[in-house]
């Protein structure tokens, strides 16, 4: 899959995008800085001087890919808990995502690896943030389960998607769709609440 905007003359971009493939392709625990600068075609040392090690370079990968995250959890943060802000937080979650497919895919295929690494705490407790944008401390158990579920049906869609035939953007929204719709019935379920009580 082609990063894009990855210039030639980039070598630190070059890098990582070379070495998240073959972490994609091979796992990473098989792949070796010896390959990834044999792929690049430079020398280990040069390599060196950019990264010392493989963890060093998933480090980067998702430093950088993981800023949009943390610019949604800093935007919603600020915004009232309402459907309207929950249902955007999934819909710009829904964009990171599939801007950021190979990461994921890396993600899913080496989960014992990822838990092993220090990325694993970091998505983990971006996770645990997104989530607890999405529900409220009042919602029944349902529908908190609810809010977790959304998020995570994300996740599972985008790989589940993979393998269906159709168009990636209809693909995409029909799992937004169904995030989105778990919110609402979460948000739905809360507000009846309220409005049966005395």
């Amino acid at each position: 899959m082609a990063t894009p905007h990855v210039r030639r003359g980039d070598t630190r971009h070059r890098i990582q995008h070379v070495a998240l493939s073959l972490f994609a392709e091979q796992g990473y625990e098989k792949t070796s800085l010896r390959e990834i600068a044999e792929h690049l075609d430079v020398t280990k040392a040069a390599l060196y001087y950019h990264f010392k090690t493989k963890e060093d370079i998933l480090i980067s990968i998702v430093d950088d890919l993981a800023r949009p995250v943390d610019e949604l959890i800093d935007w919603a943060a600020g915004q009232p808990r309402t459907l309207a802000t929950k249902q955007e937080v999934l819909r710009r979650y829904s964009e990171t995502l599939w801007g950021a497919a190979e990461l994921f895919r890396f993600m899913q295929e080496n989960q014992a690896t990822v838990r092993e690494l220090s990325i694993g705490e970091t998505f983990k407790s971006k996770i645990q943030a997104l989530g607890g944008l999405l529900k409220e401390p009042d919602y029944s158990m349902t529908d908190q389960v609810r809010c977790i579920t959304a998020l995570f049906s994300m996740h599972a869609g985008m790989f589940a998607m993979q393998n269906i035939e159709g168009d990636p953007d209809d693909k995409r929204a029909a799992i937004l769709e169904v995030a989105q719709g778990l919110i609402a019935d979460a948000h739905r379920d809360a507000h009846r609440g309220q409005t049966d009580t005395p």
